[in-house]
Protein backbone atom coordinates (compact mmCIF):
# COMPACT_ATOMS: atom_id res chain seq x y z
CA UNK A 1 0.00 0.00 0.00
CA UNK A 2 1.45 3.36 -1.00
CA UNK A 3 1.80 6.10 1.60
CA UNK A 4 1.21 9.82 1.77
CA UNK A 5 4.43 11.44 3.03
CA UNK A 6 3.78 14.75 4.76
CA UNK A 7 4.09 17.54 4.03
CA UNK A 8 2.80 16.76 0.52
CA UNK A 9 3.53 20.36 -0.50
CA UNK A 10 6.78 21.31 1.28
CA UNK A 11 7.79 24.94 1.62
CA UNK A 12 5.46 27.90 1.72
CA UNK A 13 2.04 26.38 0.82
CA UNK A 14 -0.45 27.50 3.51
CA UNK A 15 -4.24 27.40 3.87
CA UNK A 16 -4.99 24.44 1.58
CA UNK A 17 -8.37 24.00 -0.05
CA UNK A 18 -8.79 20.48 -1.47
CA UNK A 19 -11.27 19.47 -4.18
CA UNK A 20 -12.03 16.32 -6.15
CA UNK A 21 -13.78 16.35 -9.51
CA UNK A 22 -14.23 12.78 -10.76
CA UNK A 23 -10.71 11.25 -10.73
CA UNK A 24 -8.79 14.51 -10.34
CA UNK A 25 -7.69 16.11 -7.06
CA UNK A 26 -6.78 19.77 -6.70
CA UNK A 27 -5.14 21.74 -3.90
CA UNK A 28 -5.27 25.54 -3.85
CA UNK A 29 -2.99 27.45 -1.47
CA UNK A 30 -2.48 31.06 -0.39
CA UNK A 31 0.11 33.18 -2.19
CA UNK A 32 -0.14 36.47 -0.20
CA UNK A 33 1.89 39.27 -1.87
CA UNK A 34 3.51 36.98 -4.44
CA UNK A 35 2.30 36.99 -8.03
CA UNK A 36 0.64 35.21 -9.87
CA UNK A 37 -2.17 34.69 -7.36
CA UNK A 38 -3.18 31.29 -5.91
CA UNK A 39 -1.20 28.15 -6.64
CA UNK A 40 -3.24 25.13 -7.75
CA UNK A 41 -1.70 21.65 -7.54
CA UNK A 42 -3.06 18.54 -9.24
CA UNK A 43 -2.98 14.85 -8.27
CA UNK A 44 -4.59 11.58 -9.34
CA UNK A 45 -3.73 9.65 -6.15
CA UNK A 46 -3.21 12.26 -3.37
CA UNK A 47 0.39 11.01 -3.04
CA UNK A 48 2.01 12.62 -6.09
CA UNK A 49 1.33 16.30 -6.75
CA UNK A 50 2.37 18.71 -9.50
CA UNK A 51 2.02 22.47 -9.80
CA UNK A 52 -0.70 22.88 -12.42
CA UNK A 53 -1.65 26.54 -12.72
CA UNK A 54 -2.17 29.99 -11.24
CA UNK A 55 -5.68 31.34 -11.88
CA UNK A 56 -4.98 35.01 -11.01
CA UNK A 57 -2.59 36.18 -13.73
CA UNK A 58 -4.01 39.58 -14.68
CA UNK A 59 -3.90 42.90 -12.88
CA UNK A 60 -7.67 43.17 -13.38
CA UNK A 61 -8.05 40.05 -11.19
CA UNK A 62 -5.46 41.01 -8.59
CA UNK A 63 -3.75 44.39 -8.21
CA UNK A 64 -1.37 44.13 -5.27
CA UNK A 65 0.81 47.20 -5.89
CA UNK A 66 1.27 48.76 -2.45
CA UNK A 67 -0.14 45.78 -0.52
CA UNK A 68 1.36 45.28 2.93
CA UNK A 69 3.71 42.41 3.79
CA UNK A 70 1.67 39.21 4.26
CA UNK A 71 -1.28 40.96 2.63
CA UNK A 72 -2.61 40.00 -0.78
CA UNK A 73 -4.20 36.61 -1.36
CA UNK A 74 -5.40 34.88 1.80
CA UNK A 75 -7.04 31.46 2.04
CA UNK A 76 -8.45 30.63 -1.39
CA UNK A 77 -11.38 28.21 -1.62
CA UNK A 78 -11.94 25.89 -4.60
CA UNK A 79 -15.30 24.32 -5.40
CA UNK A 80 -17.10 22.84 -8.40
CA UNK A 81 -20.75 22.98 -9.44
CA UNK A 82 -22.81 22.96 -12.64
CA UNK A 83 -19.76 22.38 -14.86
CA UNK A 84 -17.85 25.35 -13.41
CA UNK A 85 -14.87 25.65 -11.12
CA UNK A 86 -15.35 28.38 -8.50
CA UNK A 87 -12.44 30.10 -6.77
CA UNK A 88 -13.05 32.47 -3.85
CA UNK A 89 -10.17 34.55 -2.48
CA UNK A 90 -9.41 37.55 -0.30
CA UNK A 91 -7.16 40.45 -1.32
CA UNK A 92 -5.94 41.93 1.99
CA UNK A 93 -4.97 45.59 1.69
CA UNK A 94 -4.20 46.39 5.35
CA UNK A 95 -3.85 44.15 8.39
CA UNK A 96 -1.76 45.84 11.11
CA UNK A 97 -3.57 47.43 14.04
CA UNK A 98 -7.31 47.45 14.76
CA UNK A 99 -8.52 47.39 11.16
CA UNK A 100 -8.24 44.87 8.35
CA UNK A 101 -9.29 45.75 4.80
CA UNK A 102 -10.23 42.38 3.35
CA UNK A 103 -11.91 42.36 -0.06
CA UNK A 104 -13.45 39.06 -1.14
CA UNK A 105 -13.84 38.02 -4.78
CA UNK A 106 -15.05 35.14 -6.96
CA UNK A 107 -13.66 33.94 -10.29
CA UNK A 108 -14.85 30.97 -12.36
CA UNK A 109 -13.56 28.75 -15.16
CA UNK A 110 -14.81 25.77 -17.15
CA UNK A 111 -11.29 24.31 -17.10
CA UNK A 112 -8.95 24.37 -14.10
CA UNK A 113 -6.14 25.64 -16.34
CA UNK A 114 -8.30 28.55 -17.42
CA UNK A 115 -9.07 30.96 -18.75
CA UNK A 116 -10.40 32.29 -15.45
CA UNK A 117 -13.03 35.01 -15.46
CA UNK A 118 -12.86 38.59 -14.34
CA UNK A 119 -13.56 38.82 -10.59
CA UNK A 120 -16.97 39.32 -9.01
CA UNK A 121 -16.73 41.43 -5.85
CA UNK A 122 -18.49 39.78 -2.89
CA UNK A 123 -17.91 41.59 0.43
CA UNK A 124 -15.24 42.92 2.80
CA UNK A 125 -16.60 41.96 6.24
CA UNK A 126 -13.79 39.54 7.04
CA UNK A 127 -11.41 37.02 5.51
CA UNK A 128 -11.31 33.29 4.66
CA UNK A 129 -14.39 33.21 2.40
CA UNK A 130 -15.74 29.83 1.24
CA UNK A 131 -18.58 28.87 -1.09
CA UNK A 132 -20.98 26.04 -0.23
CA UNK A 133 -23.17 24.52 -2.97
CA UNK A 134 -26.28 23.02 -1.34
CA UNK A 135 -28.19 20.08 -2.78
CA UNK A 136 -31.11 22.31 -3.78
CA UNK A 137 -28.86 24.33 -6.10
CA UNK A 138 -28.55 27.38 -3.83
CA UNK A 139 -25.08 28.72 -3.08
CA UNK A 140 -23.92 30.22 0.20
CA UNK A 141 -20.87 32.24 1.15
CA UNK A 142 -19.34 31.93 4.61
CA UNK A 143 -16.50 34.05 5.97
CA UNK A 144 -15.20 35.05 9.37
CA UNK A 145 -16.31 38.48 10.65
CA UNK A 146 -13.60 40.94 11.79
CA UNK A 147 -14.62 43.15 14.74
CA UNK A 148 -12.20 46.07 15.21
CA UNK A 149 -13.90 47.58 18.28
CA UNK A 150 -12.22 47.88 21.66
CA UNK A 151 -13.18 45.21 24.18
CA UNK A 152 -14.75 42.82 21.64
CA UNK A 153 -13.74 39.43 20.27
CA UNK A 154 -12.04 40.41 17.00
CA UNK A 155 -12.95 37.00 15.58
CA UNK A 156 -16.65 37.72 15.85
CA UNK A 157 -18.07 34.59 14.24
CA UNK A 158 -18.96 33.10 10.87
CA UNK A 159 -21.16 35.10 8.49
CA UNK A 160 -23.50 33.28 6.08
CA UNK A 161 -25.14 34.92 3.06
CA UNK A 162 -26.63 33.60 -0.17
CA UNK A 163 -24.85 34.08 -3.50
CA UNK A 164 -26.96 34.65 -6.60
CA UNK A 165 -25.42 33.20 -9.76
CA UNK A 166 -27.87 35.19 -11.91
CA UNK A 167 -27.16 38.53 -10.26
CA UNK A 168 -23.47 37.81 -9.58
CA UNK A 169 -23.69 39.21 -6.07
CA UNK A 170 -24.58 38.31 -2.50
CA UNK A 171 -28.29 38.59 -1.73
CA UNK A 172 -30.58 38.31 1.27
CA UNK A 173 -29.89 38.61 5.00
CA UNK A 174 -26.49 38.09 6.61
CA UNK A 175 -26.53 35.72 9.58
CA UNK A 176 -23.84 34.97 12.16
CA UNK A 177 -24.16 31.19 12.39
CA UNK A 178 -21.27 30.27 14.73
CA UNK A 179 -19.39 32.18 17.41
CA UNK A 180 -16.71 29.51 17.81
CA UNK A 181 -15.58 27.20 20.59
CA UNK A 182 -13.69 28.05 23.78
CA UNK A 183 -10.44 27.68 21.78
CA UNK A 184 -11.20 31.03 20.11
CA UNK A 185 -9.86 32.88 17.04
CA UNK A 186 -12.49 31.24 14.83
CA UNK A 187 -11.71 31.50 11.10
CA UNK A 188 -11.34 29.50 7.85
CA UNK A 189 -14.93 28.19 7.61
CA UNK A 190 -15.94 25.41 5.19
CA UNK A 191 -19.36 23.73 5.07
CA UNK A 192 -19.96 20.08 4.05
CA UNK A 193 -23.21 18.08 4.01
CA UNK A 194 -23.45 14.39 4.94
CA UNK A 195 -26.23 12.14 6.31
CA UNK A 196 -28.59 15.03 6.94
CA UNK A 197 -26.05 17.15 8.83
CA UNK A 198 -24.35 20.37 7.81
CA UNK A 199 -20.77 20.21 9.07
CA UNK A 200 -18.96 23.49 9.73
CA UNK A 201 -15.19 23.02 9.75
CA UNK A 202 -13.22 25.98 11.11
CA UNK A 203 -9.68 26.83 12.17
CA UNK A 204 -9.16 28.02 15.71
CA UNK A 205 -6.35 28.85 18.11
CA UNK A 206 -4.45 31.16 15.72
CA UNK A 207 -1.97 30.04 13.09
CA UNK A 208 0.91 29.55 15.56
CA UNK A 209 1.61 26.46 17.70
CA UNK A 210 -1.89 26.43 19.22
CA UNK A 211 -3.56 26.04 15.80
CA UNK A 212 -6.43 23.53 15.57
CA UNK A 213 -9.35 22.25 13.49
CA UNK A 214 -12.80 22.54 15.05
CA UNK A 215 -15.89 20.73 13.73
CA UNK A 216 -19.50 21.60 14.56
CA UNK A 217 -22.73 20.32 13.02
CA UNK A 218 -26.40 21.17 12.61
CA UNK A 219 -29.46 19.77 10.87
CA UNK A 220 -30.07 23.31 9.58
CA UNK A 221 -27.64 25.36 7.49
CA UNK A 222 -28.45 28.34 9.73
CA UNK A 223 -27.65 26.50 12.96
CA UNK A 224 -27.51 26.24 15.88
CA UNK A 225 -24.24 24.30 15.47
CA UNK A 226 -23.23 21.70 18.04
CA UNK A 227 -19.47 21.44 18.64
CA UNK A 228 -17.88 17.99 18.47
CA UNK A 229 -17.63 16.72 22.07
CA UNK A 230 -13.99 15.66 21.50
CA UNK A 231 -12.98 18.97 19.88
CA UNK A 232 -10.45 19.82 18.48
CA UNK A 233 -10.31 16.96 15.98
CA UNK A 234 -6.82 18.00 14.75
CA UNK A 235 -4.07 19.88 16.56
CA UNK A 236 -0.33 19.50 17.13
CA UNK A 237 1.42 18.56 20.34
CA UNK A 238 4.09 21.23 20.39
CA UNK A 239 6.16 19.24 22.90
CA UNK A 240 6.79 16.50 20.32
CA UNK A 241 9.80 17.93 18.55
CA UNK A 242 9.64 15.69 15.46
CA UNK A 243 5.94 16.16 14.86
CA UNK A 244 4.30 18.36 12.25
CA UNK A 245 3.54 21.56 14.15
CA UNK A 246 0.85 24.27 13.73
CA UNK A 247 -1.70 21.75 12.36
CA UNK A 248 -4.94 23.53 11.49
CA UNK A 249 -6.98 25.16 8.72
CA UNK A 250 -8.58 21.92 7.50
CA UNK A 251 -10.37 21.16 4.24
CA UNK A 252 -12.16 17.84 3.53
CA UNK A 253 -12.39 15.61 0.47
CA UNK A 254 -14.15 12.30 -0.19
CA UNK A 255 -12.45 9.93 -2.64
CA UNK A 256 -14.25 8.18 -5.48
CA UNK A 257 -14.18 5.06 -3.22
CA UNK A 258 -15.81 6.74 -0.22
CA UNK A 259 -12.65 7.35 1.83
CA UNK A 260 -12.25 10.70 3.60
CA UNK A 261 -9.15 12.87 3.93
CA UNK A 262 -8.32 16.27 5.36
CA UNK A 263 -5.78 18.70 3.91
CA UNK A 264 -4.35 21.08 6.49
CA UNK A 265 -1.46 23.42 7.01
CA UNK A 266 1.53 22.59 9.21
CA UNK A 267 5.02 23.84 10.02
CA UNK A 268 8.43 22.29 10.68
CA UNK A 269 10.74 24.38 12.89
CA UNK A 270 14.48 24.32 12.27
CA UNK A 271 15.48 26.00 15.53
CA UNK A 272 13.66 27.73 18.42
CA UNK A 273 10.21 27.18 16.86
CA UNK A 274 11.23 29.06 13.71
CA UNK A 275 9.98 27.61 10.40
CA UNK A 276 12.08 29.04 7.56
CA UNK A 277 10.08 27.12 4.95
CA UNK A 278 6.87 28.76 6.10
CA UNK A 279 3.59 26.92 6.57
CA UNK A 280 3.26 23.78 4.48
CA UNK A 281 0.41 21.48 3.36
CA UNK A 282 -0.19 17.99 4.78
CA UNK A 283 -2.98 15.42 4.36
CA UNK A 284 -4.51 13.15 7.02
CA UNK A 285 -6.86 10.18 6.64
CA UNK A 286 -10.22 10.51 8.39
CA UNK A 287 -13.18 8.32 9.29
CA UNK A 288 -16.74 8.80 10.58
CA UNK A 289 -17.97 7.44 13.89
CA UNK A 290 -21.24 5.56 14.27
CA UNK A 291 -22.87 8.73 15.60
CA UNK A 292 -21.66 10.77 12.58
CA UNK A 293 -18.68 12.69 13.95
CA UNK A 294 -15.46 13.08 11.97
CA UNK A 295 -12.18 11.70 13.34
CA UNK A 296 -8.58 11.90 12.14
CA UNK A 297 -6.96 8.45 12.08
CA UNK A 298 -4.42 8.31 14.90
CA UNK A 299 -5.49 11.81 15.85
CA UNK A 300 -5.93 14.42 17.04
CA UNK A 301 -2.20 14.90 16.39
CA UNK A 302 -1.08 14.85 12.74
CA UNK A 303 0.95 12.00 11.21
CA UNK A 304 3.91 12.30 8.88
CA UNK A 305 3.18 8.96 7.15
CA UNK A 306 -0.46 8.37 6.20
CA UNK A 307 -2.19 5.49 4.43
CA UNK A 308 -2.91 6.54 0.85
CA UNK A 309 -6.35 6.07 -0.71
CA UNK A 310 -7.15 2.87 -2.57
CA UNK A 311 -6.30 4.42 -5.95
CA UNK A 312 -3.80 3.34 -8.61
CA UNK A 313 -0.55 5.32 -8.05
CA UNK A 314 -0.04 8.10 -10.57
CA UNK A 315 3.39 9.77 -10.44
CA UNK A 316 4.06 12.86 -12.58
CA UNK A 317 7.18 13.92 -14.41
CA UNK A 318 8.18 17.00 -12.44
CA UNK A 319 9.36 20.26 -13.96
CA UNK A 320 13.14 20.71 -13.77
CA UNK A 321 14.43 22.99 -11.01
CA UNK A 322 17.02 24.38 -13.43
CA UNK A 323 16.14 27.24 -15.77
CA UNK A 324 18.40 28.28 -18.63
CA UNK A 325 15.96 30.98 -19.76
CA UNK A 326 15.95 29.66 -23.33
CA UNK A 327 12.21 29.69 -23.97
CA UNK A 328 9.66 32.46 -24.32
CA UNK A 329 7.90 31.72 -21.04
CA UNK A 330 9.00 31.39 -17.44
CA UNK A 331 8.88 28.08 -15.59
CA UNK A 332 5.88 27.64 -13.31
CA UNK A 333 7.84 27.83 -10.07
CA UNK A 334 8.76 31.49 -10.62
CA UNK A 335 7.00 34.28 -8.75
CA UNK A 336 7.31 38.04 -8.54
CA UNK A 337 6.60 40.45 -5.72
CA UNK A 338 3.23 42.20 -6.09
CA UNK A 339 3.62 43.07 -9.79
CA UNK A 340 2.57 41.20 -12.91
CA UNK A 341 5.16 39.83 -15.34
CA UNK A 342 5.59 42.49 -18.04
CA UNK A 343 8.21 43.72 -20.48
CA UNK A 344 8.33 46.87 -18.37
CA UNK A 345 10.74 45.10 -16.03
CA UNK A 346 11.39 41.49 -17.13
CA UNK A 347 12.21 39.87 -20.47
CA UNK A 348 13.34 36.56 -21.97
CA UNK A 349 13.64 38.01 -25.49
CA UNK A 350 15.50 41.29 -25.05
CA UNK A 351 18.79 39.34 -24.85
CA UNK A 352 18.06 35.76 -26.01
CA UNK A 353 19.36 33.08 -23.64
CA UNK A 354 19.28 35.46 -20.69
CA UNK A 355 16.76 36.64 -18.17
CA UNK A 356 16.80 40.43 -18.34
CA UNK A 357 15.82 42.27 -15.17
CA UNK A 358 15.50 46.03 -15.42
CA UNK A 359 16.55 47.67 -12.16
CA UNK A 360 13.55 48.41 -9.96
CA UNK A 361 12.82 49.83 -6.55
CA UNK A 362 14.60 48.84 -3.34
CA UNK A 363 14.12 45.69 -1.28
CA UNK A 364 11.98 47.83 1.05
CA UNK A 365 9.44 48.70 -1.63
CA UNK A 366 5.81 47.58 -1.53
CA UNK A 367 5.37 48.61 -5.16
CA UNK A 368 7.74 47.89 -8.07
CA UNK A 369 10.56 45.54 -7.14
CA UNK A 370 12.34 43.66 -9.93
CA UNK A 371 12.58 40.28 -8.23
CA UNK A 372 12.03 36.80 -9.64
CA UNK A 373 12.03 34.11 -6.96
CA UNK A 374 10.90 30.61 -6.05
CA UNK A 375 10.03 28.86 -2.80
CA UNK A 376 12.71 27.26 -0.67
CA UNK A 377 11.20 23.78 -0.26
CA UNK A 378 13.87 21.81 1.62
CA UNK A 379 16.06 22.45 4.65
CA UNK A 380 19.22 21.72 2.65
CA UNK A 381 19.72 23.13 -0.84
CA UNK A 382 22.30 24.59 -3.17
CA UNK A 383 21.39 27.51 -5.40
CA UNK A 384 23.52 28.89 -8.22
CA UNK A 385 23.18 31.62 -10.81
CA UNK A 386 25.38 34.04 -12.73
CA UNK A 387 24.93 37.66 -13.68
CA UNK A 388 26.35 39.88 -16.41
CA UNK A 389 26.12 43.35 -14.97
CA UNK A 390 28.04 46.61 -15.18
CA UNK A 391 26.67 49.01 -12.56
CA UNK A 392 27.55 52.67 -13.01
CA UNK A 393 26.84 53.96 -9.50
CA UNK A 394 26.32 52.68 -5.96
CA UNK A 395 22.53 52.91 -6.33
CA UNK A 396 22.57 50.07 -8.87
CA UNK A 397 22.68 46.47 -7.58
CA UNK A 398 21.90 42.95 -8.78
CA UNK A 399 22.43 39.43 -7.49
CA UNK A 400 21.14 36.43 -5.54
CA UNK A 401 18.67 36.95 -2.69
CA UNK A 402 17.04 34.93 0.10
CA UNK A 403 13.91 36.88 0.85
CA UNK A 404 11.11 36.70 3.40
CA UNK A 405 9.68 40.22 3.20
CA UNK A 406 10.78 43.85 3.16
CA UNK A 407 12.05 43.51 6.75
CA UNK A 408 13.98 40.25 6.45
CA UNK A 409 16.34 39.11 3.68
CA UNK A 410 19.98 38.37 2.90
CA UNK A 411 21.40 39.46 -0.44
CA UNK A 412 24.65 38.62 -2.25
CA UNK A 413 24.85 41.60 -4.56
CA UNK A 414 27.10 43.23 -7.11
CA UNK A 415 27.39 47.01 -7.22
CA UNK A 416 30.07 49.62 -7.85
CA UNK A 417 32.03 51.83 -5.47
CA UNK A 418 33.93 55.08 -5.95
CA UNK A 419 37.31 53.52 -5.01
CA UNK A 420 36.71 49.74 -5.23
CA UNK A 421 35.10 49.81 -8.66
CA UNK A 422 32.79 46.90 -9.50
CA UNK A 423 32.48 44.93 -6.28
CA UNK A 424 30.55 42.25 -4.42
CA UNK A 425 29.19 42.20 -0.87
CA UNK A 426 26.38 40.97 1.35
CA UNK A 427 23.40 43.00 2.54
CA UNK A 428 21.24 41.78 5.39
CA UNK A 429 18.00 43.18 6.71
CA UNK A 430 17.03 41.64 10.04
CA UNK A 431 13.77 42.80 11.65
CA UNK A 432 13.93 45.83 9.36
CA UNK A 433 17.48 46.84 10.42
CA UNK A 434 19.86 47.26 7.47
CA UNK A 435 23.42 45.92 7.65
CA UNK A 436 26.37 45.09 5.38
CA UNK A 437 28.02 41.89 6.57
CA UNK A 438 31.56 42.36 5.16
CA UNK A 439 34.00 44.88 6.62
CA UNK A 440 34.47 46.02 3.03
CA UNK A 441 33.06 44.90 -0.31
CA UNK A 442 35.41 42.83 -2.47
CA UNK A 443 36.67 44.33 -5.75
CA UNK A 444 35.96 42.27 -8.88
CA UNK A 445 38.77 42.01 -11.40
CA UNK A 446 36.75 41.64 -14.58
CA UNK A 447 33.68 43.22 -16.08
CA UNK A 448 32.33 39.85 -17.27
CA UNK A 449 29.87 37.40 -15.74
CA UNK A 450 30.10 36.61 -12.04
CA UNK A 451 28.78 33.32 -10.67
CA UNK A 452 26.86 33.42 -7.38
CA UNK A 453 26.13 30.45 -5.13
CA UNK A 454 24.40 29.77 -1.83
CA UNK A 455 24.32 26.62 0.27
CA UNK A 456 21.54 26.26 2.86
CA UNK A 457 21.73 23.86 5.80
CA UNK A 458 18.69 24.41 8.02
CA UNK A 459 19.16 27.86 9.60
CA UNK A 460 22.66 28.40 8.15
CA UNK A 461 23.46 29.97 4.78
CA UNK A 462 26.90 30.24 3.14
CA UNK A 463 27.43 32.41 0.06
CA UNK A 464 30.19 31.97 -2.55
CA UNK A 465 31.17 33.62 -5.84
CA UNK A 466 33.43 33.01 -8.84
CA UNK A 467 34.63 35.36 -11.57
CA UNK A 468 34.28 33.92 -15.08
CA UNK A 469 35.67 30.37 -15.05
CA UNK A 470 37.70 31.03 -11.91
CA UNK A 471 37.64 29.20 -8.59
CA UNK A 472 34.70 29.41 -6.22
CA UNK A 473 35.46 31.53 -3.16
CA UNK A 474 33.35 31.59 -0.03
CA UNK A 475 32.31 35.11 0.89
CA UNK A 476 31.54 36.11 4.45
CA UNK A 477 30.86 33.66 7.24
CA UNK A 478 27.80 31.46 7.70
CA UNK A 479 24.65 33.55 8.14
CA UNK A 480 21.85 32.60 10.53
CA UNK A 481 18.68 32.88 8.42
CA UNK A 482 16.22 31.78 11.10
CA UNK A 483 14.82 35.32 10.99
CA UNK A 484 13.43 34.43 7.53
CA UNK A 485 10.37 32.90 9.19
CA UNK A 486 6.82 33.67 10.30
CA UNK A 487 7.91 33.15 13.87
CA UNK A 488 10.65 35.76 14.23
CA UNK A 489 8.69 39.00 14.01
CA UNK A 490 6.96 41.37 16.44
CA UNK A 491 3.72 41.14 14.44
CA UNK A 492 2.34 37.89 13.04
CA UNK A 493 3.14 37.17 9.40
CA UNK A 494 2.38 34.35 7.02
CA UNK A 495 4.71 33.60 4.10
CA UNK A 496 8.04 31.75 3.84
CA UNK A 497 11.54 31.93 2.43
CA UNK A 498 12.00 32.58 -1.29
CA UNK A 499 15.28 32.41 -3.19
CA UNK A 500 15.83 34.16 -6.47
CA UNK A 501 17.41 36.95 -8.47
CA UNK A 502 16.76 40.66 -8.30
CA UNK A 503 17.99 43.99 -9.60
CA UNK A 504 17.67 47.47 -8.11
CA UNK A 505 18.30 50.88 -9.65
CA UNK A 506 17.60 53.54 -7.08
CA UNK A 507 18.70 56.24 -9.53
CA UNK A 508 15.64 55.47 -11.65
CA UNK A 509 17.60 54.64 -14.83
CA UNK A 510 16.36 51.00 -14.84
CA UNK A 511 19.87 49.65 -15.50
CA UNK A 512 19.41 46.03 -16.73
CA UNK A 513 21.12 42.93 -15.37
CA UNK A 514 21.36 39.66 -17.32
CA UNK A 515 21.12 36.17 -15.80
CA UNK A 516 22.06 33.19 -18.05
CA UNK A 517 20.76 30.41 -15.78
CA UNK A 518 19.37 29.51 -12.37
CA UNK A 519 19.97 26.18 -10.61
CA UNK A 520 18.16 24.95 -7.53
CA UNK A 521 19.27 21.58 -6.15
CA UNK A 522 17.80 19.87 -3.11
CA UNK A 523 20.62 18.25 -1.14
Amino acid sequence: MSKIINPVLPGYHPDPSILRVEDDYYLAVSTFEWFPGVQIYHSKDMVNWRLLTYPLTRESQLNMIGNVNSGGVWAPCLSYSDGLFYLIYTDVKSRVGAFKDTHNYLVTAENMEGPWSEPVYLNSSGFDPSLFHDEDGRKWLVNMIWDFRKGTNSFAGIALQEYSVEEKRLVGPIQNIFKGSEIGLTEAPHIYKRNGYYYLVTAEGGTWYTHAVTVARSTSLFGPYEIDPTNPILTSNENEKDQLQKAGHGSLVETQNGEWYMAHLCGRPVVDKKCILGRETAIQKCYWTEDDWLRVEGGPNPSTIVEAPDIQPHPFEQESNHDDFQGHSLKKFWNSLRRIFSEEWISLTERPGYLTLKGGESMSSLHHQSMLARRLETFTAEVETAVDYTPENFQQMAGLIFYYDTDDYVYLRITTHETLGKCIGIIESKHGVYDELLDQDISLKSNGEVKLKAKVDHQWLQFAYAEGDGEWKEIGSKIDISHLSDDDADYIRFTGTFVGVCSQDLSGQKKPSYFPYFKYDEL
